[in-house]
């Protein structure tokens, strides 16, 4: 520790806080109402906590940890470490309440603030060496009692702290000013995104180019019977190539494996629709793709084969992200199966969150080198029909994107949407000409969003480290000045210690006395 200011004392935090104190519970009785508080009622980032559940005694007297107004709770198991969860009880409804055993409970001695060692606990070095020295299985580690225990710290004089929790809350509260601000716009920017997708798909951003390009546009009946013979040419094309494969196969013997037959696309009716806008219709999404494919249910690992898999950790915000990257090993015939190519679209088919259900990705050229995993189906736009990147921004568009969450929602806590749910979405369509210019609109002012949105994400970071930097000064002695009249805290601690043995004193059961002790006590 380097060298602390005048006045300050090096301790441990157990010499200033009692750490996972016990409680009578004979001074309870069984239905006698008391605070109740889970892993879920303490605010990760904001250390708020909620104390209005309650229960009766007889329903937590057994494994579950006792604290009381002014104790400082820590979370001790790793997802919570991780999500930052340390609170300061309030008051509650009793004087003790009760909450999970995965709470570490710090209860400052006298003299002591109890705000001083929420703000110890939440400075990352704190926290640094706590994670660090983290106890048992992978996914459950722990923080053990004796790392928090044995935690030195400089400490201040008791009117020192006071002066430097006040500080550290008055600069917090700016802070927070200015993280509400960021935050209120980043959420701005996010309404913004799905009004531009949503007025992309209305017509409003491509009015001037159909004006400009009447003689291109067609009425939703041509448009409709264009859409499906492309999709019959595309079928006789694919049958034809199919028939010259199935030829040359036995031409050859019959050696390897026998060309696939083609699947006939699944008859998809549809009605052409005028919705209001000159050259734009209205149709299910399968008239404008291939039958959708399901990726492979094989097992994957890190290095567990030579060809990547792409599983829903890769779907990020439109595109691929190959970073986190499982693999496998395949034949032949499933690398074909699996196959990707430029403009395909996978998206997301089954998971416990709503929101990422059916959530888009382009695959581009350096993507079409791996495979794809079974949450994910991959939709492939028949060219001339449908722009590859058209269709991801309309799996986004507000009104596609509810009839998504409508088809997906479920009751069992799992969320699925099939091919044919997908074939069936309602969407609106124009030319591929169109679709082009539409693109091309979204995506210089969606990048230019995502600018905003990078430098809005960038000042929040420095915000976090702002708040660690103010903590670090705080427990170095340079947030505010000494006061050579505060009693120093080498004399707190000594109260402590006195006070402690005084307590202990106090508890210490008699011991029996010896006949010859009970005769010299009466002068025998």
């Amino acid at each position: 520790m380097t060298e602390l200011p005048s006045g300050w004392a090096t301790a441990r935090l157990s010499d200033v806080c009692d750490i996972n104190p016990r409680v009578d519970k004979s001074a309870f009785e069984p239905d006698t109402v008391v605070s109740f508080v889970a892993m879920p009622a303490v605010e990760a980032k904001t250390g708020k906590i909620d104390v209005s559940e309650t229960r009766t005694f007889a329903q937590v007297k057994q494994g579950y940890t006792p604290f009381r107004k002014g104790d400082v709770l820590f979370a001790k198991i790793t997802p919570c470490m991780e999500n930052g969860k340390m609170a300061i009880v309030p008051k509650m409804v009793n004087e003790y309440g009760f909450g999970s055993t995965e709470f570490h409970v710090l209860r400052p001695a006298e003299g002591m603030e109890p705000k001083l060692i929420y703000h110890l606990v939440s400075n990352q070095g704190f926290r640094y060496h706590a994670e660090h020295n983290m106890t048992g299985a992978v996914g459950q580690k722990r923080v053990p009692a004796a790392i928090i225990e044995e935690h030195e710290l400089g400490l201040p004089p008791t009117k020192e702290q006071r002066r430097i929790v006040e500080k550290i809350e008055a600069m917090f509260d700016e802070i927070d000013k200015g993280v509400e601000s960021l935050q209120t716009a980043r959420t701005t920017l996010g309404l913004y995104r799905q009004s531009l997708l949503k007025s992309a798909f209305e017509g409003r951003l491509t009015a001037d180019w159909r004006a400009q390009n009447a003689d291109k546009l067609e009425a939703p009946e041509t448009l409709l019977a264009r859409i499906q013979a492309e999709r019959d040419t595309r079928y006789k094309a694919a049958l034809d190539a199919w028939q010259d494969a199935l030829s040359q196969w036995r031409a050859d013997g019959e050696k390897g494996r026998k060309p696939a037959k083609p699947k006939r696309p699944r008859d998809i009716p549809a009605k052409a629709t005028d919705i209001g806008i000159h050259g734009w219709t209205m149709m299910p999404l399968g008239l404008l793709i291939d039958e959708p494919a399901y990726g492979t249910s094989k097992k994957s690992d890190y290095d567990g084969g030579s060809k990547g898999v792409l599983r829903i950790p890769n779907i990020a915000a439109g595109v691929i992200d190959a970073t986190d990257l499982k693999s496998s090993n395949f034949d032949e015939a499933e690398l074909e199966q699996y196959r990707l190519i430029e403009g395909d679209v996978l998206t997301i088919r089954s998971n416990g969150s709503l929101s990422l259900v059916g959530k888009p990705a382009l695959v581009r050229p350096v993507d079409t080198q791996f495979v794809y995993a079974g949450y994910l189906i991959r939709l492939r736009p028949i060219a001339g029909s449908l722009v590859p990147k058209n269709l991801v921004y309309l799996m986004m568009e507000p009104t596609v994107r509810g009839q998504i969450e409508n088809k997906a929602k479920s009751t069992s806590g799992v969320n699925n949407i099939n091919a044919k749910e997908l074939q069936e979405l309602q969407v609106p369509i124009c030319s591929a000409d169109e679709q082009s210019e539409i693109v091309c609109i979204l995506d210089a002012r969606l990048e230019a969003a995502d600018a905003l949105e990078a430098e809005i994400d960038a000042a929040l970071t420095r915000a976090d480290a702002l708040r660690q930097s103010i903590l670090k000064k705080a427990f170095s002695g340079h947030l505010v000045p000494q006061d050579p009249n505060d009693e120093p805290a080498s004399t707190l601690l000594a109260r402590i210690k006195a006070e402690r043995l005084n307590l202990a004193d106090g508890r210490r059961p008699k011991k029996a006395r010896t006949t010859k002790q009970k005769e010299t006590a009466n002068g025998v």
